[in-house]
């Protein structure tokens, strides 16, 4: 049985989860019932938990799972351009994090994943603006059509994945840009999973899942359309 206020704090912790994508901070709660401090907040999360209204993951912030929704929150960190040369993820700087619960996200189960911010107007026909947040799975395989984050002769860039005729090249969403085909190495860094837009409101939203992003059916044997440089 929960009392008012532990219903409230419960309540607005899904509706941030439900309608952004991410669970609150205890700051964050804290400002919105206008607690005196960080630990009445704790206090509150830790009552839910032992009522078993949430469950908490060790060590991962924001890490919050509400049975009733069975949403799961994971930090993801966000990277900037993936530097050339540098082969894993864990030797660049976070820039920061964003927290998602892994159904918005539309990622596998177990998948390690990360964000990049885009720069950049090459992939708008794929609805990827300027100023979003793709998630990626971090794998180095892609399909046929796949939207990637690729290092193409030692430039990184976000582009849709081809293969024509056995050969795998780079192409934008945009008739502007040209298609980059490599002159000595392409490696894939990650697989795009899902984008999250940042609202004027200061929240953010999952906007587009990557099953659901235009990719006009590119065969093994031949592509149609324009593409590009650098998101």
């Amino acid at each position: 049985m929960l009392t008012d206020r532990q219903r409230s704090v419960l309540d607005f912790i899904q509706s941030e989860q439900r309608e952004k994508g991410i669970t609150p901070s205890t700051r964050e709660i804290q400002s919105h019932f206008g607690f005196a401090s960080q630990t009445s907040v704790m206090q509150y999360i830790a009552t839910l938990e032992r009522k078993g209204f949430l469950d908490r993951y060790a060590r991962k912030a924001r890490a919050l799972v509400t049975p009733v929704q069975k949403v799961r929150i994971t930090d993801i960190p966000i990277y900037g351009q993936i530097p050339a040369g540098m082969a894993t993820l864990t030797e660049q700087t976070v820039l920061g994090h964003v927290s998602l619960d892994t159904r918005s996200a539309n990622a596998s189960k177990n998948a390690r994943m990360f964000a990049l911010k885009v720069r950049g107007d090459s992939m708008i026909n794929a609805h990827i603006l300027d100023g979003d947040i793709v998630i990626l799975d971090d794998r180095k395989e892609a399909r046929n059509g796949d939207i990637v984050a690729a290092l193409i002769d030692g430039e990184t860039t976000l582009k849709r994945f081809v293969t024509e005729h056995g050969r795998p090249y780079l192409r934008a969403e945009n008739p502007r840009y040209p298609d980059q085909r490599p002159a000595h190495d392409l490696r894939i860094q990650g697989v795009m999973v899902s984008l999250i837009r940042r609202q004027s409101s200061g929240g953010t939203k999952t906007v587009l899942s990557a099953k659901h992003s235009p990719s006009r059916g590119y065969g093994a044997a031949g592509a149609k359309g324009r593409g590009g440089t650098q998101a």
